[in-house]
């Protein structure tokens, strides 16, 4: 490859690199997910052991899926969508370069510090300071990598799907410094500088934050761009798309007092959030909208295409879980649904239907692109995988809308004499059932995850073959 022709060429190494590690890390981290599962409906899988204890093995499954499945997914597609849109390559490949491996150098510290107890507890921020400031500096070299390649740009117009991005690589710095402003008092304990309610409102801004922006925005520049080249349709509306843009960035910043209903916060405050979580539906279905309606006239390919299928269905579940936030944010709803296996069901919803289907559709479509490949080395496994995936994930959150509505309608119900009907022990056992069709629907999840690792394997081997092949015949040919 001549030196002029290299400059122009994409950046594919690190594309690859993090495709790969999306599907080995997706597997890892729902398998351990099918396993706390299973410790739910036999305790005994805990081993009477800390660091196998459900305690410790529930932070890393959460770590694992948003920030190593997921983060891995948005990096991986980010750097793709980047330099395909804006025309050029990643504006410096060192650099890019060490984000691979500082985000696998976080997740690595992940797996080793949190079965061994070493957390602040803070959900979705349980990891320790040292590694707050490894993620920080690996995620603003992100937004530099990011943001130069937007503005070297050989594209007068900077495409939707970036602003997504942009916009998710912004408040996610914002979030994780601002929520993870600590004093260390040794090298694995940290305190957090607030204190209180609101060290509790500061971890909720960011803790929704986390799903609002690393699991919802970024998913949605995804959105924007995989599905209308998967479908070869262009976007139903581009107006809708940077309405939606600028609604959802306003507004869902503001949602996370929901997490707080009838806590120590101040009651404004509680309202604030229900009011915004509320008004948060018409940005979020817009957008559902606007991806569904960029089908039109390609809706017979559903019949043919798999990887279309998991990125329509993706934007089902997206319509189903972000009608489904704003209603439990009420405070009415709430009042049953708080602290219950509903909100277990509404995460899964978003996270296994929403972010995990445009993922897995979004990577089917990239892997045989950055591999040289013209698809994926079996489609029927893509079909099987499509299946697996839903049907894991409508006995998952079914499941576990029926285990809360149980669980809080069982801890409201009072005798005549004002004393509690049922004990949380009964609560629990009328759960059993529901944990056992959970751990089943995590299970074909997870089976699916497999496919797909076996399939992208195929796809790798076969790719790196033909280009073996290709560099034998290019050395066969100079020496003739």
């Amino acid at each position: 490859m001549s030196t002029a022709s290299s400059q122009t060429a994409y950046n594919y190494k690190v594309v690859r690199q993090f495709a790969i590690m999306t599907v080995i890390w997706g597997v890892i981290g729902m398998a351990l997910g099918v396993l706390i599962a299973a410790q739910l409906v036999w305790p005994e899988l805990n081993l009477n052991l800390p660091w196998t204890s459900f305690g410790r093995l529930r932070p890393l499954h959460t770590n694992a899926v948003i920030f190593a499945f997921g983060g891995c997914a948005l990096f991986a597609t980010s750097y793709y969508v980047v330099q395909r849109t804006c025309h050029t390559r990643l504006i410096s490949d060192s650099l890019a370069t060490f984000t691979f491996w500082g985000w696998q150098a976080v997740i690595v510290l992940a797996v080793i510090t949190l079965p061994l107890g070493v957390t602040t507890s803070k959900e979705y921020a349980e990891l320790e300071w040292p590694i707050d400031i490894l993620i920080a500096v690996v995620w603003i070299t992100y937004a530099v990598v990011f943001f130069g390649t937007v503005i070297k740009r050989k594209t007068k117009h900077i495409y939707v799907g970036n602003w997504f991005y942009g916009a998710f690589i912004l408040v996610t710095a914002m979030l994780h410094i601002v929520n993870n402003m600590e004093l260390p008092v040794s090298w694995f304990k940290s305190y957090s500088l607030y204190s209180g309610a609101t060290d509790a409102m500061v971890q909720w801004w960011y803790g929704h934050n986390a799903v609002g922006f690393f699991l919802t925005t970024g998913f949605l520049g995804m959105m924007y761009y995989f599905v209308p080249k998967q479908a070869e349709r262009p976007v139903y509306s581009y107006r809708l798309s940077i309405v939606h843009f600028w609604a959802l960035i306003t507004l869902y910043i503001w949602a996370g007092p929901h997490h707080l209903h009838y806590t120590a916060l101040p009651d404004w405050a509680q309202s604030l959030g229900m009011v915004m979580s509320v008004i948060l539906l018409a940005p979020s279905w817009g957008g559902m909208i606007n991806g569904m309606m960029t089908l039109s006239g390609a809706w017979h390919k559903l019949r043919n295409d798999p990887i279309l299928r998991f990125l329509v269905v993706s934007l089902a579940f997206y319509g189903m879980s972000t009608f489904e936030g704003p209603m439990m944010a009420i405070k009415t709803v709430n009042a049953l649904s708080h602290y219950t296996d509903w909100t277990i069901g509404h995460v899964h919803a978003g996270a296994l239907g929403w972010v995990a289907m445009v993922s897995i559709g979004s990577l089917y479509h990239l892997i045989p692109k950055v591999f040289g490949r013209e698809q994926m080395y079996s489609v029927n496994l893509i079909n099987a995988h499509f299946w697996l995936a839903t049907i894991g994930t409508v006995l998952y959150i079914a499941s576990m809308w029926v285990n809360g509505i149980t669980q809080g309608l069982m801890w409201r119900a009072v005798n005549q004499d004002g004393t509690l009907t049922y004990s949380f022990v009964e609560a629990l056992e009328a759960s059993h059932p529901g944990f056992i069709v959970r751990m089943i629907g995590g299970a074909f999840f997870v089976v699916g995850m497999l496919l797909m690792a076996y399939n992208t394997w195929r796809t790798v081997r076969v790719a790196k073959s033909t280009e073996y092949e290709a560099a034998a015949r290019i050395v066969e040919v100079a020496h003739q």
